[in-house]
């Protein structure tokens, strides 16, 4: 398979995440709405209010962060400080978005591998989050890892393109026009 339908079917891959994390923020917002609505009016044989929603809400906020940033992140749309860039030369700017993708890298790859080993760690232990839900820690854990794997590809992507595009600073996502 070559590099490019690799890069078209991943772009695939985080766009139906993207819409996952669109169905998890309706879905959330059926979750609150349902809880001010029971918390607020008596339904005969419902309770008042849905004691896990703050609980399930906190755990789709974070779901949904996890599905949508390898999403922001490959169409530029994650949060970047670029008026410096903007100013510098051209060449030492390209040089230091290759500084920002490198450690952007490194820091992808190692909340890859400290995630997917805390994850593997609560499994292979039992642990349990007990709030107002009962449920097995490693189920909230497992997000983390597999999301900055995603991150860590496009991190790869980006590194790819910089190479191949001008020497110059992205103009993807840029502040300053």
């Amino acid at each position: 398979m070559s590099r490019a339908r690799f890069e078209r079917g991943f772009g695939s891959l985080l766009a139906g995440l993207a819409w996952a994390g669109a169905l998890v923020l309706l879905a959330m917002m059926l979750v609150i709405v349902g809880d001010v609505a029971l918390r607020n009016i008596a339904v005969p044989g419902l309770p008042r209010g849905l004691a896990w929603s703050n609980e399930v809400s906190e755990l789709m906020l974070y779901l949904l962060t996890m599905c949508l940033a390898p999403w922001m992140l490959r169409r530029g749309q994650h949060i970047r400080v670029d008026v410096l860039l903007q100013a510098l030369p051209r060449r030492t700017a390209w040089m230091l978005e290759w500084v920002g993708d490198v450690l952007g890298l490194a820091c992808c790859l190692v909340m890859t591998w400290y995630g997917a080993r805390a994850a593997l760690a609560s499994h292979a232990a039992g642990a349990v989050n007990i709030k107002t839900l009962v449920t097995p820690e490693w189920w909230s854990l497992a997000p983390l890892p597999i999301a900055f794997a995603l991150l860590s590809v496009e991190m790869l992507f980006r590194m790819a393109r910089l190479h191949a595009g001008p020497r110059a600073p992205r103009h993807d996502a840029v502040s300053t026009g």
